[in-house]
């Protein structure tokens, strides 16, 4: 190690230890494990439990206590906090990519129905996906819209994500003027003993527009599926054409 360098880390390995854990406290994870190879000292302090207990509860709310690890031990050597971060996060990781392999297969024809779509939103919610993860995963703009669309809904509906701060996040990943049309259909009303015909419905709709709630009927729509009165509702890449009913596949998400 350079002579610079070195000093750098003996002035910082100096430092009282409840500063030291709020400088590591506010480090990006990669820039923690980076600082954590730069000696003994900060080996310790950078992968403690009391850090990564943080950075867990901070990316994944919606765990609860029974995820967590038991927090019995305090030997400096107990490292479960880290463990879990690292485990979730590659599982993560591979739930996500099992989701858009199901958006992809279920929408070919760049169009999804509800059923399909919802489905996937219930997968999210299920594997308890964080701010985060859906940025990371969902959020590409190499991706279909429809894949971004379901991490949007999700991140309204399940997280409670702000507007404002969902507005940023899809402006940073160039995705908010990504469009869609959503179309439903509603039994048609009964007009003096008859049945008039089925009501169809749609609207274009930008992702900026949905996280800031500027149309929250379509967002009302999507959230409740077919139900009552509706039909049927599917989404679709704008420009592109719908599914017929005939052509509907069901696909299965494993």
């Amino acid at each position: 190690m350079q002579k610079g360098k070195a000093d750098s880390v003996s002035i910082l390995s100096s430092l009282p230890e409840d500063v030291a854990l709020k400088i590591a406290s506010l480090l990006q994870v990669r820039d923690l494990c980076a600082l954590g190879c730069c000696s003994r000292f900060w080996r310790e302090l950078c992968f403690s439990d009391c850090i990564w207990e943080s950075l867990v509860r901070n990316r994944w709310p919606l765990l609860s206590s029974f995820h967590f690890p038991s927090s019995s031990t305090h030997s400096p050597n107990f490292k479960k906090w880290r463990k879990l971060y690292l485990e979730r996060q590659v599982e993560l990781g591979l739930r996500a990519r099992s989701v858009v392999k199901f958006l992809e297969a279920c929408s070919r024809s760049e169009s999804l129905e509800v059923g399909d779509y919802l489905k996937a939103v219930d997968t999210l919610i299920g594997t308890m996906f964080g701010f985060e993860d859906v940025q990371r995963f969902l959020f590409n703009p190499q991706m279909n819209v429809l894949i971004n669309l379901v991490g949007l809904h999700y991140c309204l509906t399940t997280l409670g994500i702000p507007g404002d701060n969902l507005v940023e996040a899809l402006r940073t990943h160039e995705i908010s003027d990504r469009r869609v049309c959503i179309k439903w259909w509603k039994v048609g009303r009964w007009y003096y003993g008859f049945r008039m015909r089925d009501e169809s419905h749609s609207r274009w709709v930008s992702l900026a527009d949905l996280a800031t709630e500027d149309d929250e009927h379509v967002l009302g729509v999507l959230r409740r599926g077919t139900v009552h009165e509706v039909l049927r509702v599917q989404i679709s890449v704008v420009g592109r054409p719908s599914t017929p009913w005939s052509c509907q596949i069901t696909q299965r998400l494993e």
